[in-house]
């Protein structure tokens, strides 16, 4: 079976069965499925700033939301409040902010809900650009806001090339 570029970022991810999960940008929710799949105890908050695909994801993932593994918001990354609540592993995929322009308010939220242990994995892809260039862009982002990076991986599918970058929260 070829996997999908949300297939192998879920994949990347790896959430265990107790994590607790943020999607930033979550679009129609199919990542929320794939996450919600593989948790038992866990939870996965995903925040998107369109209330039209908050709506799709929610109606996509209503078993899981039912369940309590899913919970859905209308929200940007950087005036979310989350109560203090902190995250094992945060997501995101295709956006742009942290490929263009000065991600500054989004990296300090991130500081705000991620765990001081735990993951931030930022995929991106472009058409008609490489996985270097955007891994390397990615990257760039993250050191400029005193993030350690752990990985940066490639993947070539159908579409084109996804980038992925592993960081920590500054130390």
């Amino acid at each position: 079976m070829t996997l999908n570029r949300i297939d192998w970022a879920v994949d990347v991810i790896a959430p265990q069965p107790s994590d607790h999960l943020l999607e930033v940008g979550c679009g129609h929710g199919v990542a929320v499925a794939r996450v919600c799949e593989r948790l038992v105890d866990g939870e996965i908050v995903a925040i998107d700033r369109s209330a039209a695909m908050i709506a799709a994801a929610a109606s996509r993932n209503a078993e899981y939301i039912a369940a309590g593994r899913a919970a859905l918001r209308v929200s940007e990354l950087y005036s979310i409040d989350l109560g203090g609540r902190r995250f094992d592993k945060v997501f995101a995929m295709r956006v742009g902010v942290f490929t263009r322009g000065d991600p500054a308010r989004e990296f300090a939220a991130l500081v705000r809900v991620l765990k001081p242990e735990g993951r931030l994995f930022l995929f991106h892809d472009e058409p008609s650009t490489g996985a270097d260039d955007v891994g390397a862009r990615l990257e760039a982002a993250a050191l400029r806001h005193s993030w350690q990076v752990e990985a940066r991986l490639g993947e070539s599918f159908d579409s084109g090339e996804v980038a992925c970058l592993i960081a920590r929260p500054p130390a």
